[in-house]
């Protein structure tokens, strides 16, 4: 029979991926992912034998799996508005009302291998898609509702940005209150 785990895998995952949220992958030591784990080196190796691209990796698959129940509105509320302003919800919670950086930003930083940054840029690309899908729902065409979903995931990210800056969380706010707007809108609201 196998050994309990002496750290839970979410909390795992959850843990590394702060390390890889504040310093980017090349700034994500080895000291410090262990340190953030609460597991000597041997062990965290033994859980990751690739070493630090497979823990970047599981935080990766993580993200995913956060980003697909995120977006999970955009598909499944048949009210368009209400489905976006619920994933609006969901991305506060995510990013602690603008206080945390994107990890699919910070993991892509310097120094990250080339399928970490794949896969960061696939997570973005779908999260790209589900927008413009609601965009589309709501009665766009496929150029602006690609233009629309692009300019809010501009906005999010840059008001992740800023929030963190000014430490002014209603900039982040402000902006997760306009996407229903942003998304289902004419295009003039670009």
């Amino acid at each position: 029979m196998g050994r309990t785990a002496s750290v839970d895998e979410a909390v795992v995952q959850a843990r590394l991926a702060e390390v890889f949220r504040a310093g980017g992958y090349a700034g994500a030591s080895l000291s410090a992912l262990s340190a953030a784990v609460g597991l000597q080196r041997a062990s965290l190796y033994h859980r990751f034998p690739d070493g630090k691209p497979a823990m970047a990796r599981a935080v990766l698959q993580g993200i995913e799996a956060e980003l697909q129940e995120t977006l999970r509105p955009l598909h499944a509320e048949p009210d368009v508005a209400e489905g976006v302003a619920e994933m609006a919800r969901r991305i506060a919670r995510g990013y602690q009302d603008g206080r945390v950086a994107c990890v699919l930003d910070t993991m892509t930083l310097t120094g990250a291998p080339d399928d970490i940054t794949a896969h960061a840029a696939r997570l973005a690309r779908q999260w790209l898609a589900a927008m413009a899908d609601a965009s589309l729902r709501a009665g766009a065409d496929p150029q602006q509702a690609n233009a629309r979903a692009q300019a809010a995931l501009v906005r999010i990210q840059g008001a992740l940005v800023v929030s963190r800056v000014l430490h002014d969380p209603s900039v982040f706010e402000q902006t997760l209150t306009e996407l229903p707007a942003l998304l289902l809108s004419d295009r003039r609201a670009l």
